[in-house]
């Protein structure tokens, strides 16, 4: 039996949200299209929230402090707007809203969800009325029971049409894990003040890379179909069962135009899928419309359309509400959208001077919801596990060495090499593999892992490693080795030698994917191009890496190796040489932040310094320019292995430092 449910409501949206607002609707203006809507015509207003990641309070809980760019309870002003200025709305979120930061990690493995629980992410969606939600890939990080046991206290519908229990001839006879869509029966009001009743069809997408990045909670429990094969399969069946507008809640970015099976960012080729209205969006962390999709194939950066259809991505951590307004017209027994605008709002703005102005203040009630669990959550991060002597910060991790990376990759070598005693892996040399995640980016000039000498408290840790991996250990050759670190060389523009003040790093390139390995020693060649493209794809045949050693020697093709890293890598995540899987020697239960605990306890006290185990080739005459953020000034004179000076202001709040060659 197909796991269809199409759950039906009701609630009139002006009932639902209209009215409750009207106390201070003669503040705010209504929106044009409803105030210009005529007797056969209404407008609609959706609105978006997606990659919340537990950020209910505007707190930053790594750095343990207030943060004015993040957090629903700020969103939630906004929401509150705009159900004021439009006569009907619908609110909708587009995923990855379980896990992210350590509230998710409290609940998950400190306090855990008993039967009957609500998580108070879920709480506080409660709280604003979410009309509906779809899953995220990281809905599945603390596995499927935990997951069902969050959605169970959900007061609104969630759905996802691409995840199957079993799978059938076709994606219409899948058993879905949850139900694949969902159509609302609501109440609009028109131009002329008559209601009409209007069936809004929402169906849900995650990306199908799931399956790999978590294998250990998925596989052999469900399955995955491409997300444009599935809209093909239901869409039209939506239609059957009485849709007249249908909305893809995609939690997959905007890119290609090109369909390819199985993508991960399948946004584009979604919204051709004839009978889909409009598309929220989401995955990437970007706002959408912006400037930043200027030129891609199909969509229109300015006025937020993919193929002529609206669609919206409403940033992350609730930095941004998406919305898009539909102005829709009934013509005889259906309706259709005879125009759209697409907008977003952001809750705060970055100043010239770096400083963040908040544009609206926190709902009470939204904070009300998880009041007491913000409160446990800090008790919980500033617990202190040990001492450093030696200041973990990320500000240089991209171009250096960096002490941030060294702690994870000590603490994961301890651990592999306890695990491999008395194994036939038991005389093979060990490396271990980290990567910065917290290195500026998408996430600002502020968003950087920066840990003074002293005590080390759990917050730090999950400063150090963001996400709840485990731990796995893989067995590579020398040549699958060169490969990875080539994999993770794609950081970094190609330089002409004699060049000054060229770009050093690829904005389009993720940190997660930028892998030190320790244990080895090498250089990267600059002045050769990339052999793989931000995606593992190879492009080039020839190695940017140089002198690669092992204890002294040249490491050789035919050389094995142990390399402790993280289920996501292990199983393919970032498509790297030497890890899709098939190399898989050790599969811990631990997660890589657990050992890092552990770790940290073992010693009292940890000195990680980062060894200059990697540099760049040395380039006469040649100057590189990079953007880190502006606290990383206390630490610029220790970088190993490179000479850094500063060279002026970078954008958006960021410094620009500069590297001799």
């Amino acid at each position: 039996m197909t796991n269809r449910t199409t759950a039906s409501s009701s609630n009139g949206l002006t009932r639902r949200h209209f009215l409750a607002g009207t106390a201070g609707a003669s503040l705010i203006a209504l929106h044009p299209y409803s105030a210009r809507a005529a007797g056969t015509q209404a407008h609609l207003r959706i609105m978006e929230t997606t990659d919340l990641h537990v950020h209910v309070f505007p707190y930053n809980y790594y750095a343990d402090r207030p943060d004015d760019t993040v957090g629903l309870a700020r969103t939630a002003a906004h929401i509150a707007d705009i159900r004021t200025e439009a006569t009907n709305s619908l609110l909708i979120d587009n995923g990855d809203f379980l896990q992210g930061n350590p509230m998710g990690d409290y609940i998950a493995y400190e306090r855990g969800m008993k039967e009957g629980d609500t998580h108070p992410v879920i709480q506080a969606m409660n709280t604003l009325g979410f009309d509906a939600s779809t899953l995220g890939n990281h809905e599945f990080n603390y596995g499927i029971e935990f997951l069902m046991k969050a959605l169970a206290g959900a007061n609104f519908p969630v759905v996802t049409a691409n995840i199957a229990k079993t799978l059938g001839s076709d994606p219409t006879r899948d058993e879905t894990l949850i139900p694949p869509y969902v159509i609302l029966d609501r109440t609009v009001t028109d131009g002329a003040g008559v209601d009409h009743q209007i069936k809004v069809g929402l169906i849900g997408f995650v990306p199908p890379q799931v399956m790999n990045w978590d294998r250990k909670h998925l596989e052999g429990n469900v399955q995955t179909r491409d997300i444009v094969e599935t809209a093909r399969a239901y869409v039209p069946q939506m239609k059957e069962q009485g849709a007249d507008i249908i909305i893809a809640l995609s939690h997959s970015g905007i890119g290609s135009a090109q369909h390819e099976d199985g993508m991960e960012n399948a946004s584009v080729p979604l919204a051709e899928v004839d009978g889909i209205d409009a598309l929220m969006t989401g995955h990437s962390h970007l706002v959408f419309p912006s400037p930043k999709y200027a030129g891609f194939a199909a969509v229109d950066a300015e006025k937020g359309t993919i193929h002529g259809k609206p669609a919206v991505m409403g940033g992350f951590w609730g930095s941004h509400l998406g919305v898009i307004d539909l102005m829709l017209e009934r013509d005889g027994s259906e309706w259709r959208v005879l125009m759209s605008e697409v907008t977003t709002r952001p809750i705060s703005k970055r100043n010239e001077d770096r400083s963040i102005t908040p544009l609206v203040e926190s709902v009470g009630t939204v904070l009300a919801a998880a009041q007491a669990e913000h409160e446990q959550t800090l008790d919980y991060v500033r617990r202190a596990v040990g001492k450093t002597d030696t200041p973990l910060h990320s500000y240089f991790a991209l171009v250096a060495d960096d002490p941030s990376v060294q702690v994870v990759t000590n603490a994961q070598k301890w651990y592999i090499e306890e695990m491999m005693k008395g194994t036939e892996w038991e005389a093979l040399p060990i490396l271990s593999a980290g990567a910065p995640f917290k290195a500026g980016g998408r996430g600002g000039p502020d968003y950087y892992t920066d840990v003074p000498v002293g005590d080390v408290a759990i917050k730090h840790v999950a400063d150090l490693y963001l996400y709840p991996n485990t731990i796995r250990a893989v067995k590579i050759t020398g040549a699958q080795l060169r490969g990875w670190l080539d994999r993770s060389a794609g950081m970094f523009n190609q330089v002409a030698p004699g060049t000054t003040d060229a770009p050093l790093l690829n904005p389009e390139f993720p940190s997660y994917n930028f892998d030190v390995m320790d244990g080895v020693t090498y250089r990267i060649d600059l002045s050769k191009p990339a052999m793989f493209d931000r995606d593992g794809t190879q492009t080039g045949s020839e190695s940017r890496i140089t002198e690669l050693m092992f204890d002294g020697a040249p490491v050789t093709d035919d050389m094995e190796f142990v390399v402790a890293t993280n289920n996501y890598r292990a199983s393919g995540g970032g498509n790297f040489p030497g890890a899709k899987g098939d190399t898989v020697i050790f599969e811990g239960p631990d997660t890589n932040r657990d050992i890092i605990v552990r770790y940290i306890v073992e010693k009292g006290t940890i000195s990680p310094k980062a060894d200059g185990n990697w540099t760049f080739a040395p380039m006469e005459g040649t100057t590189v320019l990079f953007e880190t953020g502006p606290a990383g000034t206390a630490y610029a004179s220790d970088v190993p292995g490179v000479t850094i000076e500063p060279a002026g202001e970078g954008e958006g709040g960021f410094a620009l430092y500069r590297i001799t060659l």
